[in-house]
């Protein structure tokens, strides 16, 4: 079994070439390797290079992945994710700016339609946060956990801002009724807490698919 698995990653080895991230994709792949022969020794089957290659792919077409990734580098996938996180409080802001400017009846109908349901938006922004590890974690692997914490601080920037516009009053408390109560202030806070949990366990399940 150790002939078999040295045989893969050294072709792994030739594919990847001078790829920046190369050790730490021999040692994910090294690691399911032997997790692979540990469970067929359980089931009492024989390992062959064809067993590892169903479970894990040829190993050219493997370097050809993490080629491609290269392609889409940490500094455009933080970008990416910081920007559109910017989008959606931009978005928001603007909606409630324009519904607390005017008088508008179809827009006044859009605001108390989102206002009745922030359970289901918490939900689907905490999507968007585990999507950030996910990604980050299919994307660079090992090496993504520093691009994680980094993308996820930036990105946080306008939570952050709006919790204190909005604490020291510089955003009228009106402007958010009727959704700003005790309440909803402390489900904030600790919504905005378990956000980076989500992060990680994201980034755990994108490092696990991209092997």
């Amino acid at each position: 079994m150790e002939r078999l698995k040295s045989r893969f990653l050294d072709e792994l080895a030739k594919g990847l070439e001078d790829h920046q991230d190369k050790e730490n994709i021999l040692s994910e792949y090294e690691i399911h390797i032997d997790e692979i022969f540990i469970e067929i020794l359980g089931e009492k089957k024989e390992a062959t290079m064809e067993l590892l290659i169903s479970r894990l792919g040829e190993p050219n077409e493997i370097a050809e992945m993490w080629r491609e990734e290269l392609s889409f580098t940490p500094s455009r996938m933080k970008w990416l994710f910081i920007l559109f996180n910017i989008f959606l409080f931009a978005g928001g802001s603007l909606l409630t700016l324009v519904h607390n400017l005017y008088e508008w009846k179809w827009l006044s109908i859009i605001w108390n339609h989102l206002t009745s349901i922030p359970t289901m938006i918490a939900f689907v922004y905490l999507f968007f946060w585990a999507l950030l590890g996910y990604e980050i974690g299919r994307g660079f692997g090992h090496g993504g956990r520093i691009l994680l914490r980094k993308t996820f601080l930036f990105s946080l920037i306008p939570n952050l801002m709006l919790m204190v516009l909005t604490v020291f009053k510089i955003i009228p408390h009106s402007w958010f009724a009727p959704l700003l109560t005790k309440s909803f202030i402390i489900a904030c806070i600790l919504f905005t807490i378990i956000l980076y949990p989500v992060c990680i366990l994201g980034y755990r399940w994108g490092k696990k698919a991209s092997i």
